[in-house]
């Protein structure tokens, strides 16, 4: 899966309510519930500050960020014109999705200090790279080379007071000389450096349970990413809570993994309003997180 790299560069046995509530607590003391901005990516380049003020409407006390460029900013707004919409409508951004894949191919610093540089502004803590260019992801060889990388660019974020994330879609499963690029940058990415962002729709559409992976790797997933399944098509999202993934159970384990931050995230709509989707979904993941 590789739409959001190509558009950055151009499943209750326990009760939620027990389980989350005095446990999920952000650094502000409760739960930080978001929206990944791709989600309203159409939306966004005609009206940036009407969309923004529609997700606080929402009832969203978070976004998190994709598609920054140098040249174009956020949506044609620089990153400090950006920060001070979202401070204006009471919103935060912990974290941004940045392609690294410069990088990765070159070794070149150009494109990651600029993303630094938006990162401070904009008070994000996390820079997350949302895929790799399955180029760089060949061999065995090359999955541990790139979690190298991945060491090294948190080592160069350390000093700026920000962190490195990594957002799976589903090909990281994919087997390759008896690993897979996965269980590869858990192993060999530095727990202290390296943040995991875990997207639930897609662990569970490569055949996995995330209970399976926190159990494995507790502490390691400070983000996740709620995106549901439908229930016809599992090619397809719709609002959290109405699809096939059981939330109540995965999120019952949050502390396991880590969760400080749950952002909601949906791809496509179907027959629905996108404010009013994101609006249900927000409420319904609230309504968990009993905040």
């Amino acid at each position: 899966m590789t739409t959001r790299r190509n558009f950055l560069v151009q499943a209750g046995l326990v009760s939620a309510a027990a389980m989350l509530a005095p446990t999920l607590l952000s650094a502000k003391g409760k739960p930080g519930v978001g929206l990944q901005l791709y989600s309203l990516r159409d939306q966004l380049p005609k009206d940036v500050k009407g969309v923004i003020a529609n997700i606080a409407k929402a009832g969203y006390s978070e976004v998190e960020t994709f598609g920054y460029s140098k040249q174009g900013g956020f949506w044609g707004l620089s990153a400090k014109e950006f920060s001070a919409l979202l401070k204006a409508n009471g919103l935060t951004t912990p974290s941004g999705h940045y392609g690294l894949d410069e990088y990765f191919g070159s070794g070149k610093m150009d494109q990651l200090n600029s993303y630094i540089d938006a990162a401070l502004i904009t008070g994000q803590t996390y820079i997350i790279i949302p895929g790799i260019n399955h180029e760089f992801i060949k061999t065995a060889a090359d999955f541990k080379a790139v979690a190298e990388k991945m060491n090294k660019i948190a080592e160069i974020l350390k000093p700026k007071g920000l962190k490195l994330g990594y957002h799976n879609h589903n090909f990281e499963w994919k087997e390759t000389e008896g690993t897979t690029f996965y269980d590869t940058i858990l192993n060999e990415t530095d727990p202290k450096l390296v943040n995991m962002e875990m997207d639930l729709y897609w662990v569970v559409r490569a055949g996995y349970n995330p209970l399976d992976i926190f159990k494995k790797h507790p502490g390691r997933f400070t983000f996740v990413h709620i995106k549901d399944m439908d229930k016809t098509n599992h090619e397809l999202n719709t609002e959290i809570g109405n699809g096939t993934i059981d939330f109540k159970t995965i999120l019952g384990q949050a502390k396991k993994a880590g969760i400080k931050h749950f952002i909601v995230e949906q791809e496509n709509f179907t027959n629905i309003d996108p404010y009013q989707s994101i609006a249900q979904s927000s409420k319904y993941i609230k309504g968990l997180l009993a905040v």
